[in-house]
């Protein structure tokens, strides 16, 4: 069991390296302009040489940094992202029987990477850059839950094993419930603070945010997690809503990557209305509905 985990950290590492070539290349002819093509063979080598050169820099702290902390929420973050891999469908341990509730643990958790981040570093920017993240990221994350809570009332279970095997729940959600589809799609974009909401990385007016002092290792460790929960969100929401089909997971993975160049950053306030006063209630009415429906049927 521990040869196949390393085996699929080591395909999910991979798999985030030639996704950010993807991302670049895609941005480039999106923004009519040519992505990486110099490093070996058009630019296929150019994530490994970008990797390399992050883990071979120097490291420094910041004088008034808390030490210990400063080095370990960037791990803290690619750890709970490896966590998120668990779940995935080889690891037959009974706990994941309630591997949705599992699911929502780790996502919880994962929210003190960002802020112990900020707050670590010692710096008023990095801090009130994860202020922002984490109130974004805790906002959507009750929309989130609320839907998952509506799929596992209709399949009547937490096992992510039910959920992806259930067909009468994937050809529901992928058409009757397409506005949930649409809805589940924006609230992962502001959960992984993916463009149009990636307050956490507006790198031209809020001095880059919660990562604003980590650089070398630290900060490959800070991307790797981000990509990572990139790669996982479409393979988990591709199982969710279409019924576990590679081609899926892709076409997610280009959803995240062509919002990005097309879609301006939206507003703060804006972002927090979306959520509280739009998503949320239609979240929660669909989930009255069903329990009525459940309630009717029984």
């Amino acid at each position: 069991m521990y040869f196949m985990f390393l085996f699929l950290i080591l395909i999910v590492l991979l798999g985030i390296a030639f996704f950010t070539l993807f991302e670049r290349k895609l941005l480039g002819y999106i923004q009519l302009r040519k992505g990486p093509n110099k490093v070996i063979l058009k630019g296929i080598f150019q994530p490994i040489v970008d990797g390399v050169k992050l883990f071979l820099k120097n490291e420094s702290y910041l004088f008034l940094s808390k030490k210990i902390f400063f080095f370990f929420f960037p791990f803290f973050m690619l750890l709970m992202m490896m966590m998120y891999w668990l779940i995935f469908k080889f690891f037959y341990i009974s706990i994941f029987n309630y591997s949705i509730i599992y699911f929502m643990a780790v996502s919880s958790i994962s929210v003190y990477g960002v802020l112990g981040s900020g707050w670590c570093s010692n710096s008023k920017y990095g801090l009130l850059g994860a202020y922002r993240s984490v109130a974004q990221m805790v906002s959507y994350e009750v929309g989130m839950v609320f839907m998952l809570m509506f799929i596992s009332i209709f399949v009547l279970s937490y096992s992510y094993e039910v959920f992806t095997s259930n067909s009468n729940l994937s050809h529901f959600l992928l058409f009757g419930g397409s506005l949930m589809n649409l809805i589940w799609f924006i609230i992962i974009l502001a959960e992984l603070n993916r463009a149009p909401f990636d307050f956490s990385e507006s790198e031209s007016e809020l001095v880059s945010g919660f990562n604003v002092e980590f650089g070398g290792v630290k900060f490959a460790f800070m991307f790797l997690g981000e990509y990572g929960n990139m790669l996982f969100m479409s393979y988990f929401t591709a199982n969710l809503f279409m019924g576990s089909i590679m081609f899926f997971m892709l076409m997610y993975m280009f959803m995240m990557i062509w919002v990005r160049g097309v879609f301006p950053r939206y507003r703060y306030d804006n972002l927090m209305y979306l959520n509280w006063k739009v998503f949320l209630p239609c979240v929660m009415v669909v989930l009255f509905l069903v329990l009525m429906l459940k309630y009717i049927l029984m």
